[in-house]
């Protein structure tokens, strides 16, 4: 049998990765000492957990693929890491898989991860571990090709015997893997936003969508989730807060089951190495019904957010 393509075996390696990732976050937490500093004010906050799972993902793909492009959200040193931080398993399941044809001839040197080691940090650090995931995104020729959301606080209420932590993958042209696909209600107009970096803008942005519900939470991971799980019916984030590294991987993983996610003007993301980091055309995402959102945001909008 043929050795699982290059695709396949980055994935297999990131999902065992993100798996790692999720256990040092939650031993930051038990420990009780998160190592709180302020990167740009107290909405964009860095902990312990952040800085050690950067490093162990950003490691342990670099061993193993070390001609991979890896950028991650942390601004840290390199040097030597601890040896407990790095993973080499690999998830068996995804080895399984066939790889799309337009991707089984790739090399390491084309692609570029993209790596959030804990999104929804301000809710970490609340409490509200619900919203956390840890993001690792694969790009293509600039585009987002797969994806893996690592949520490691998945089912944290549900008592004692609930398995903790889940890690939800996809690769477009395959499809994605880990959760229920479900879809809001149709008519129901669900708008899922951001928790701590509203504006007017937003707010106006979401008004023009003559929303039935508003849902406000932390993390782009999560907010992918919820539309996905038919929590959701659209994201919408006119502001130019996120970065590449929220986007990757919940994108692949949107459009790998048939969802779009573009900026606030409709544009594709592009995650090539050399694309700036910030997304300052905002997000605009849907699991279904993309135009119906897309024809709704103002001019006023468009016009304060410039690609």
């Amino acid at each position: 049998m043929a050795s699982p393509a290059l695709l396949m075996r980055l994935v297999a390696s990131a999902y065992s990765v993100a798996e790692k990732a999720a256990a040092i976050v939650r031993k930051v937490m038990a420990g009780g000492d998160l190592g709180i500093v302020e990167k740009c004010g107290a909405n964009d906050l860095q902990t312990k957990a952040d800085r050690l799972v950067q490093m162990s993902i950003c490691s342990s793909l670099a061993r193993k693929f070390p001609k991979l492009t890896i950028i991650g959200e942390e601004d840290l040193p390199s040097y030597d890491v601890d040896e407990e931080l790095i993973e080499n398993g690999q998830y068996e399941e995804i080895l399984k898989k066939t790889c799309p044809p337009q991707y089984s001839t790739i090399k390491e040197e084309e692609l570029v991860v993209w790596v959030d080691p804990l999104d929804g940090t301000k809710e970490y650090t609340e409490g509200l571990l619900d919203h956390v995931t840890v993001l690792i995104g694969i790009a293509y020729g600039g585009k987002a090709i797969a994806g893996i959301i690592n949520q490691p606080y998945y089912n944290y209420e549900a008592g004692a015997d609930a398995v903790l932590g889940r890690t939800i993958w996809g690769v477009l042209g395959l499809g994605a893997f880990g959760f229920q696909l479900k879809e809001v209600p149709d008519g129901k107009h669900i708008i899922i936003t951001t928790r701590s970096h509203s504006s007017k803008m937003v707010n106006d942005c979401i008004g023009a969508m003559n929303p039935d519900t508003v849902v406000r939470v932390g993390g782009a991971g999560n907010k992918v989730i919820h539309l996905i799980e038919g929590k959701a019916s659209a994201y919408v984030f006119a502001s130019p807060g996120c970065k590449k590294w929220d986007t990757c991987a919940p994108e692949a993983i949107l459009h790998a089951v048939g969802g779009k996610l573009t900026d606030i003007h409709g544009n594709s993301l592009h995650y090539n190495k050399e694309v700036k980091h910030m997304n300052s055309a905002g997000v605009l995402a849907t699991l279904r019904n993309f135009d119906y959102y897309a024809s709704r945001v103002p001019d006023s909008v468009k016009q304060g957010l410039v690609p």
